[in-house]
């Protein structure tokens, strides 16, 4: 099949193809799974030359790392409890949940946690894992990271060549990679380790580590550990109650609104409180088959009727929406391709420089010593 040929297709048959192939997809992966099963259990990848099935799966199928290992761990799995096939086939489970179950089934508890997990995503069946078989805590620690000698810079947000990370991955007995201590991490990594704690993980630049210090010292009366949690807890709860101020005028103590002119183009400050909370903070938009949207990054003010056409900056006609769902709403409207374009995101104004912080006075300061 040739991809062009989804071009031709209109908007309801292109949703409707699209549905079937995921569902083809998803019976082709079963059945593989079933097959990798049985071909691991009489282990066909040894007489064809391969000491083990993960490199048979990479060099003769010509699947990627991340579906070998995932596919592998549910085969395994699947053999020891047969009830993962059906719940695969079902979809009620996928191979990722499938693989972060795997390690932790046994013929005692498999029926409860696959129960459990049934239905879950990848998240929510890390945070049930975490539940049920809590990790301690992780131990506050700011290092450099290390670098081989010689080596290149590898930046935070390029992914690292396949080939090298194949080299830097060590490899089990049973040829499937274990992960190994990185040098520069890829992104960062929020992972639950118990009931209601998470690991978090980033790195940060030599400016941030700076604040870090500063803030901890700051706190000392508050905070005399030190604790990074306790510090960074601090820091998060008045960025977001300055953010929620700045973006929806939400305070305890509102002001009375002195009102605006009647083609005012900005939304009142009580009109942004009362939408705020009248849509939560997320993205109120519902699809057709009455699926809400949810999302909470990039929301935005919504007129259900535009201001284009009239409409006005009130309660009932004012709404959250994520720039996705604004955007749709405007060519629903209007017509496809009317929404406005966006120009990249910066942090300053073109011909103006960023203000000095109060962090980069007190910090040049230091510097400058006595």
């Amino acid at each position: 099949m040739k991809i062009t040929h989804a071009s031709l297709l209109n908007d309801q048959e292109l949703t409707a193809a699209l549905i079937r192939l995921a569902q083809d997809e998803r019976e082709a992966t079963v059945a593989l799974i079933v097959h990798l099963a049985e071909f691991d259990a009489r282990r066909l990848y040894e007489p064809a030359g391969f000491p083990s099935l993960f490199q048979y799966c990479r060099a003769v199928l010509r699947l990627s790392e991340d579906a070998v290992y995932n596919r592998i761990q549910s085969a395994r799995a699947a053999r020891r409890f047969p009830a993962i096939v059906d719940m695969l086939r079902a979809r009620t489970l996928s191979p990722t949940t499938a693989r972060l179950l795997a390690r932790r089934l046994t013929p005692e508890n498999h029926q409860d946690l696959l129960s459990a997990a049934s239905g879950l995503g990848k998240e929510e069946v890390e945070e049930l894992l975490a539940a049920r078989f809590p990790e301690p805590d992780v131990k506050p620690s700011v290092r450099l990271l290390p670098m081989p000698p010689g080596s290149p810079v590898v930046s935070a947000a390029a992914p690292m060549p396949s080939s090298i990370a194949a080299e830097a991955t060590p490899m089990a007995g049973d040829g499937i990679p274990h992960a190994a201590p990185a040098t520069v991490p890829s992104r960062s990594t929020v992972r639950p380790i118990a009931a209601e704690r998470y690991e978090v993980r980033f790195t940060a630049t030599a400016e941030l580590r700076e604040k870090l210090r500063l803030a901890q010292d700051l706190l000392g009366h508050a905070v005399p550990s030190g604790e990074m949690a306790q510090v960074v807890d601090r820091a998060l709860t008045v960025l977001i109650d300055q953010l929620v101020r700045r973006k929806f005028a939400a305070t305890p103590h509102p002001r009375q609104c002195r009102g605006q002119a009647k083609d005012g183009d900005n939304i009142p400050a009580d009109v942004r409180r009362t939408v705020y909370v009248k849509d939560g903070g997320r993205c109120s938009f519902v699809s057709s088959d009455g699926r809400r949207c949810g999302e909470r990054r990039f929301i935005e003010f919504h007129h259900v009727i535009p201001r284009a056409a009239g409409g006005k900056a009130t309660v009932e006609n004012i709404q959250l929406r994520c720039r996705a769902h604004n955007g749709h709403e405007v060519d629903l409207f209007f017509g496809p391709g009317k929404r406005r374009s966006r120009g990249a995101t910066a942090h300053t104004r073109p011909g103006t420089s960023a203000r000095p912080t109060m962090h980069g006075v007190i910090a040049a300061a230091i510097r400058s010593g006595p």
